[in-house]
């Protein structure tokens, strides 16, 4: 299995941006945490963070190309707003799992809408870094047939 987790624009500040929403937890640590668990589950985990969205866009072209079975994305604010990233995503053939470290429902009005959602085989929020597990484990199953 190669999964793809995707993290967005500001994501490489976790541990340093709002401790009370989103804990003291770095993205290098989410990371490792999500290899640790790829490697229990039998899948290849690459993990790729930008704040371009350019940059992200090119990268989720090139999973239509790479051998990625499933995406994971926490896009970030581009959650909210970016129909480039959305559209990038639908192009992908493998499914697409949305990610949230805060419960973005429970927050400010404007993080209520995703424009990801409803191309995304499923959204997990409100869980701090097991999100990211959480839907590390549901792509696996999901691949798996589970």
């Amino acid at each position: 299995m190669n999964i793809l987790v995707l993290h967005g624009v500001n994501l490489n500040m976790f541990g340093k941006r709002d401790p009370a929403t989103y804990g003291t937890i770095t993205l290098d640590e989410i990371n490792a945490r999500l290899m640790a668990l790829g490697g229990e589950l039998g899948a290849r985990v690459e993990a790729f963070q930008t704040n371009f969205e350019g940059a992200m866009c090119e990268r989720i072209h090139a999973a239509h190309a790479d051998g990625t079975q499933a995406v994971l994305i926490n896009a970030g604010a581009w959650t909210h707003y970016s129909y480039a990233i959305r559209d990038a995503l639908a192009i992908l053939k493998c499914p697409v799992f949305e990610v949230h470290m805060s419960n973005i429902h429970a927050r400010e009005a404007f993080r209520h809408q995703s424009v990801i959602a409803e191309i995304a085989k499923g959204q997990i929020a409100g869980f701090g870094v097991d999100s990211y597990l959480l839907a590390l484990r549901a792509a696996a199953a999901h691949l798996r047939g589970a």
